[in-house]
């Protein structure tokens, strides 16, 4: 008895859900709230991607060009052109590597790899 219940509550079930999908599938025009939500959801989709954009915006501020490269060209024998080539390097790049050495440049990568124009072969940023 329980076995045949069983398989009569199966077979509702799946009647159940065979006529759900034939009423969507005969459902030539999308009802006008359909429409409408599937005409927002790309709105929706370029608001979110600009908001995500200007977040990301403003969780990396710019350095402060300046200090950072007074403290990159500490060390530095010419100490004036080593913060002008810095300041320009920062204002560009929007980064200084930390400390005063050669061996910290990679993590700025724009930083390591900008060339003096007049000389490929020489780094533009100390």
């Amino acid at each position: 008895m329980m076995k045949q219940h069983q398989q009569l509550l199966l077979l509702s079930l799946m009647f159940l859900v065979a006529v759900a999908a034939a009423a969507v599938a005969a459902d030539p025009q999308p009802r006008p709230q359909q429409v409408q939500h599937q005409q927002q959801q790309p709105q929706m989709r370029m608001r979110m991607r600009m908001s995500s954009r200007a977040r990301s915006l403003l969780q990396a501020p710019k350095p402060d060009c300046p200090s950072s490269c007074s403290v990159r060209c500490g060390n530095n024998w010419n100490n004036e052109m080593c913060n002008k080539m810095c300041n320009v390097c920062c204002n560009k790049c929007g980064c200084v590597p930390p400390g005063t050495g050669q061996e910290t440049r990679h993590l700025c990568p724009c930083y390591d790899t900008m060339v003096n124009p007049h000389n490929p072969h020489k780094l533009k940023c100390p």
